[in-house]
């Protein structure tokens, strides 16, 4: 199936890895040129080196700290330098600082903010007006499970998450007329750098090992089994597509069934 994506420029942050990598992967393989950020500068051009190996895309790395304003606007001036406009976003950022509401301080509250919602009103602001100019324009957000279904260890996420999934409803009514789309994926257990600390962290507290407790996550999960990132790319790819052009306002569940929510 062709996507119909060759040739569009999409920014994906947070993607030196786990599911930002996956998405940044997914596009480049559906042939867009890619730009890919991360706070780690080894690690996001080692993985614009990968990608272009896989696939012979382009990919452009910018070191970028998606929570602070200023980086985000020279990264977004980065791409409109090298490339003059931006066609798909993918929101995504590291998870915020997990805990209890007894114990988290205001300063990992603020720090949540900033990485999980902030970042992404920031990343979307600037790209909206560039894609109503041009008529076109594909902005997905990697949110969370808990935006459906709260985690009591993943407070902040919990908290944040659900606001996401409704900014992301509004911009949907407001911009769908200009052939924009505005969508969320809600992962669930997928097998990534950052489930694989939590877990760890849970294993510990209930005093088995991380293999134990993946094991036992699995079994609330319908289909038996953890997700995979590139199963989160390959639908990020979907959404950004032509074919996807009648889905909007969306919350994608890609959980294996973990959610209850209807």
């Amino acid at each position: 199936m062709d996507l119909g994506i060759k040739g569009k420029i999409a920014l994906v942050s947070a993607a030196s890895q786990g599911l930002g990598k996956a998405a940044a992967l997914s596009l480049a393989k559906e042939g867009a040129t890619v730009a890919i950020c991360s706070r780690d500068e080894r690690s996001v051009n080692k993985t614009a080196k990968e990608i272009h190996a896989i696939t012979g895309s382009i990919v452009l790395p910018v070191v970028t700290d998606v929570s602070n304003g200023s980086e985000i606007n020279r990264l977004i001036d980065t791409i409109m330098m090298e490339y003059g406009k931006i066609d798909i976003l993918v929101n995504n950022a590291g998870g915020p600082s997990t805990g209890k509401i007894t114990t988290m301080t205001d300063e990992e509250w603020e720090r949540g903010f900033d990485l999980t919602m902030r970042s992404m009103i920031r990343m979307t602001r600037a790209v909206l007006p560039m894609m109503e100019h041009r008529r076109w324009g594909r902005v997905i957000t990697i949110a969370s499970i808990t935006a459906k279904q709260p985690v009591d260890d993943l407070l902040i996420s919990s908290t944040l998450r659900p606001g996401i999934l409704g900014l992301t409803k509004v911009l949907a009514n407001q911009y769908g007329k200009n052939n924009i789309t505005v969508n969320t994926i809600c992962p669930g257990y997928v097998l990534t750098q950052r489930q694989e600390e939590l877990s760890r962290s849970r294993s510990n507290e209930q005093k088995m090992t991380m293999e134990e407790y993946l094991k036992e996550s699995a079994q609330h999960i319908p289909v038996g089994r953890l997700g995979r990132p590139e199963e989160i790319g390959d639908v990020i790819a979907f959404l950004a597509s032509e074919r996807a052009s009648f889905i909007n306002g969306a919350n994608l569940m890609v959980d294996g069934g973990q959610s209850k929510a209807i």
